[in-house]
């Protein structure tokens, strides 16, 4: 299948099936802003549920997971989205959080600069801005990212603030209160979920790059001479648990940054790419970045913003010998009784989208095949094939006909899936193969049919999405039967 034919697709899929909508689509939307529908608020759900079980709810921190170092605490916080403005001061964010932005005096259009050899020319799809004969740019200069608003009924320079571009400040500023008030022991990590926002130049690819979108953001602290090897083991970490979750291995690389890729705090980053269907084929696109951040955020919020002299991080200072952006000056150094020292801890730092994690996983899921109907013809099938933990619903019950008790059977087993926590549907409009189909487009991965031999047998069928395998089970039996089969994948 074509890229650009496949990505079309799935999009309209989303929107036909309740996935994703644009935000405000009968007033003619909002560039880089998207809505999440019935089906896609679920999905998204079930994304952030499943990287919040595996950071938080179901880490052990008394045993020493496969690769790591030691044993290590795990908490989370929710911090506000409109921070002090020293934030993002000292965080380096307010000078140099910016992307090169250029103008076409003819066609008024704006793209970002190291965009223009991918973007269209309005005056001329077909070419590059700057290719057309009336291609009027102008030389790139520095846009800011970060959306501006005011605190409190007057708007000035002391009311100004930002909506944050990024999740991580806010654990950084409360290293020392979770510190204080918590039993955790370095190393440890921070968790947080959350939305952030970015005035982009030029939002494309559907949800790939959007102006407002959530991030899910870890900061892990640890000792300088450990950092390595924690930066190595959440690393790869980060790479399985995608795996886990249903993206092929031949779909995801991981990607360590070059030297002239690394961001002016980074000892070592590395990208989680995945072939998103948009992208030419062999091409890549970032899902996740795995940073080292050393001690950076932590001396930034205490001493000052810091700058790279020398190969080494200094305060910078201003025209008056003084530090430019001034600090909290609140010592964020951790002292370790176990060892009897004092040290700036370094940080390792997962960030991913949740966003692109749900656009990932839709894209892998998107599949086309051609199945017999119940007469044997072949015909077309277009099926998500979500991880169970990730769909939206997980079984859907039919009665087979509306009569003879059958609906009322399959409601009562519908309200038993209800009640023990399974996201179920029940449907009974259309012939079986109907029903099948609209299941397999929405991902769900098991169908209950309740037909003439459960009311007589007290049994059902329970269809499997991806192999199409029809197996017969006792009523009492069904909802540990797919909790069963849900929690072996």
């Amino acid at each position: 299948m074509a890229v650009e034919n496949r990505m079309d697709k799935i999009v309209a899929l989303a929107k036909r099936r309740g996935f994703i909508f644009q935000s405000s689509e009968i007033y003619g939307g909002l560039n880089g802003f998207w809505d999440y529908g019935p089906l896609g608020v679920e999905l998204k759900r079930n994304v952030r549920q499943a990287w919040w079980a595996d950071m938080i709810t179901e880490h052990d921190e008394v045993t020493t997971p496969e690769g790591a170092p030691s044993p290590f605490d795990m908490v989370g916080v929710e911090t506000s989205i409109v921070m002090h403005p020293q934030v993002w001061k000292v965080s380096g964010h307010f000078d140099l959080f910016a992307d090169k932005l250029q103008d076409c005096r003819e066609c008024k259009g704006r793209f970002r600069a190291d965009h223009i050899g991918t973007s269209e020319c309005p005056l001329k799809p077909s070419k590059h801005p700057g290719e057309h004969d009336k291609c009027q740019l102008t030389e790139p200069r520095d846009f800011n990212l970060m959306f501006e608003t005011h605190t409190g009924a007057v708007r000035s320079e002391e009311t100004r603030a930002f909506l944050r571009p990024e999740t991580a400040q806010g654990m950084f500023v409360n290293f020392k209160n979770v510190c204080d008030s918590s039993r955790v022991k370095i190393p440890f990590g921070i968790a947080q979920i959350g939305k952030s926002f970015r005035n982009e130049i030029t939002p494309r690819n559907f949800i790939f790059r959007s102006r407002e979108f959530e991030q899910m953001e870890m900061e892990f602290f640890c000792h300088p001479s450990q950092s390595l090897e924690w930066y190595r083991y959440w690393r790869d970490r980060r790479y399985n648990w995608y795996l886990k979750h249903g993206i092929s291995a031949g779909n995801l690389i991981l990607r360590e940054h070059t030297a002239e890729e690394l961001a002016h705090y980074s000892v070592g980053t590395a990208d989680l790419e995945y072939a998103f269907p948009f992208l030419d084929e062999g091409s890549y696109g970032e899902l996740e970045g795995v940073a080292h951040r050393g001690d950076f955020d932590l001396r930034s919020h205490s001493e000052g913003k810091l700058c790279k002299q020398d190969g080494k991080l200094v305060v910078e200072l201003g025209p008056d010998g003084k530090p430019k952006y001034a600090g909290s000056g609140k010592d964020l150094s951790y002292f370790d009784d176990q060892i009897r020292e004092r040290y700036v801890p370094h940080v390792i730092e997962p960030a991913a989208g949740c966003d692109r994690a749900t656009l990932a996983f839709l894209c892998e899921a998107y599949h086309e095949d051609e199945q017999p109907d119940e007469k044997g013809v072949m015909q077309s099938r277009v099926m998500l094939k979500f991880h169970p933990k990730l769909a939206p619903i997980k079984v859907a019950i039919f009665p087979l006909i509306k009569k003879d008790g059958m609906p009322e059977k399959a409601a009562a087993i519908y309200r038993e899936f209800k009640q023990a926590g399974i996201a179920a549907t029940y449907d009974q409009q259309a012939a079986i193969g109907r029903r099948y189909r609209r299941m397999d487009e929405i991902g769900t991965p098991f169908c209950v049919t309740v037909d003439s031999e459960t009311m007589s047998g007290d049994t059902v069928t329970i269809r499997d999405r991806d192999t199409l395998e029809q197996i017969r089970v006792p009523v009492k039996e069904i909802v540990d039967h797919v909790r069963g089969r849900m929690a072996s994948c």
